[in-house]
């Protein structure tokens, strides 16, 4: 079943097809020579811990503002074609899908750059919060907002 939606950015508890998301990129524009995919996973060690599960939270209606900010300034800024940017909230477990982020461009060179940026850059901003379950107990993780 897909689960791609109109919208290029998203922020939602089921998980997505990575298929789905890339195919439907495509769509935006006969143009496209080069596609970068960035997804993030569910790993079972962080910082020495074992995880046995992650949970997201995120400020509603800011969130999703932020990330379509991030997707307009990326492709002004690094002139790609179009790009899309979902991330999961709630509960999710090691190994399931987080975010991803697929970049469009007419060359490689373009969608990497805007790609790596945008990752950067809505951990860096973007208020979603990750909470960490280990063997020591719940743990916030800093590197975000």
């Amino acid at each position: 079943m897909s689960t791609v939606m109109e919208s290029k950015v998203r922020i939602q508890r089921e998980d997505f097809s990575v298929t789905d998301e890339i195919e439907a990129i495509k769509k935006s524009s006969a143009n496209i020579g080069g596609i970068v995919v960035f997804l993030g996973t569910g790993r079972e060690l962080s910082k020495g811990e074992n995880i046995t599960k992650l949970n997201f939270e995120h400020y509603p209606k800011m969130a999703e503002k932020k990330l379509e900010e991030l997707r307009v300034k990326a492709i002004d800024d690094y002139k790609i074609i179009d790009m899309s940017i979902i991330h999961r909230i709630g509960e999710i477990d090691i190994g399931e899908n987080i975010v991803l982020i697929v970049a469009a461009g007419e060359h490689r060179k373009e969608a990497f750059a805007a790609c790596e940026w945008a990752i950067a850059e809505l951990k860096r901003t973007t208020p979603i919060w990750k909470r960490e379950t280990t063997s020591k107990g719940e743990v916030w993780v800093q590197d975000t907002p």
